[in-house]
């Protein structure tokens, strides 16, 4: 143990930190805004104890998809509001800010949110300014040249590439734009995110163009074309999955079925990623937030375990900021905590229309830097 008093001791609590394969009840101690101690009982003084029996202490969550372009497009919402006050302390926007907008997003979300915010670049220059409006309608807005700089010039925020393939997005250029952008991840050797759900052509037409670290957004989709065929998760998903493709289960306004995800999980099949796809248009329902979409995933049948880890370690090496501390509780790296409770049972909305009655998970505590944030509500009471 570390000499000296601890600024903040969480004492008591179920610690699950995947990362270090810990799960059971121990102390959690915090120092100059670095985790100092983790052990079944921390002693000596501290300037702040926190009772958390029968609560569970997690690293601090990281989204791996979500919209927060406030003020800029009609999808993002507030990053602070959205993620920190709600226990998430980084998070990747999907696909929001494009090439022309980047600066904007920089100067406007990244610099002033005081959380580590990354970017899948979007492959069009537009950014997804506007739902409404498809941003490969015209696949002239697809500029590899100017992607590549601002991957190039930034390389701290952007660590991949956004490209939705809708038919309302990109028509009938799936291909020669999917191509394109996959050139494009190729030649700034990142990852490609691809959004399904309405595609033209079904799912093992896409997946088999895809590449080991390529990212396929909104795998519990209920839109055609999704990951089952004939009531199974279909053969070409599992191949994907070997060759090293990622699935994300971004929840988003019109993205988790229920129904398709609960075939996929009593299966084994879960998403490398557990994220949100929170922003403006669903913050306030059905998505609301991260730990939300956490609960549904768990009330599904998902081992919460498994999905912790697919929200904390996961992203984070993901996106390449586990380095920094982020996604565990190992000492001496950077206290980033939410410690959270389970709620009784409440109506959970899917994006398809359906609800189930389950427990929900709310932060009671988070620590970003070892500093207190204060939380906002869950944005479901009012509703």
């Amino acid at each position: 143990m570390n000499a000296g008093a601890h600024d903040i001791v969480l004492k008591g609590g179920r610690v699950l930190d995947p990362a270090q394969g810990i799960d059971g009840r121990f102390d959690v101690a915090i120092r100059d805004g670095r985790i100092s101690e983790v052990s079944e009982t921390v002693t000596g003084p501290a300037t702040e104890t926190i009772d958390c029996t029968g609560r569970i202490v997690l690293p601090g969550l990281v989204e791996g998809h979500t919209h927060i372009f406030q003020h800029v497009s009609k999808v993002g919402a507030d990053p602070v509001e959205a993620h920190l006050r709600r226990g998430v302390v980084a998070a990747a926007d999907a696909g929001t800010a494009g090439a022309s907008t980047f600066a904007a997003f920089r100067k406007l979300v990244v610099e002033p949110s005081g959380m580590r915010i990354l970017s899948f670049l979007n492959v069009s220059v537009l950014g997804l300014i506007d739902f409404r409006f498809g941003e490969l309608m015209n696949p002239d807005t697809l500029v590899p040249e100017d992607a590549l700089a601002v991957a190039k010039d930034h390389p701290e925020i952007v660590r991949g590439f956004k490209i939705r393939l809708s038919e309302d997005v990109v028509g009938d250029n799936w291909r020669e734009l999917l191509d394109r952008s996959l050139a494009v991840g190729d030649e700034a050797g990142l990852p490609v995110m691809v959004h399904i759900g309405e595609t033209s052509e079904p799912l093992d037409v896409v997946l088999p163009l895809l590449r080991a670290g390529d990212i396929v957004a909104h795998c519990y989709t209920g839109k055609p074309h999704n990951i089952l065929a004939d009531g199974m998760v279909m053969p070409a998903v599992a191949e994907a999955r070997e060759r090293g493709v990622l699935f994300d289960s971004a929840h988003g306004k019109s993205n988790l079925s229920f129904d398709i995800a609960k075939v996929a999980i009593a299966e084994g099949f879960l998403p490398d990623i557990a994220s949100s796809d929170t922003s403006a248009r669903n913050w306030r329902g059905p998505v609301y937030d991260l730990l939300t979409s956490i609960s549904k995933l768990v009330a599904l049948g998902a081992p919460l375990d498994e999905i912790i880890k697919r929200a904390t370690i996961d992203p984070a090496r993901l996106l390449g900021i586990a380095d920094e501390g982020y996604g565990s509780l190992e000492a001496g790296t950077a206290a980033h905590v939410t410690v959270i409770e389970e709620v009784s049972d409440q109506v959970l909305p899917d994006a398809a229309g359906n609800s189930i009655v389950a427990p929900r998970f709310e932060p009671v505590t988070v620590l970003h830097n070892g500093a207190p944030v204060e939380l906002v509500p869950w944005r479901g009471s009012a509703a």
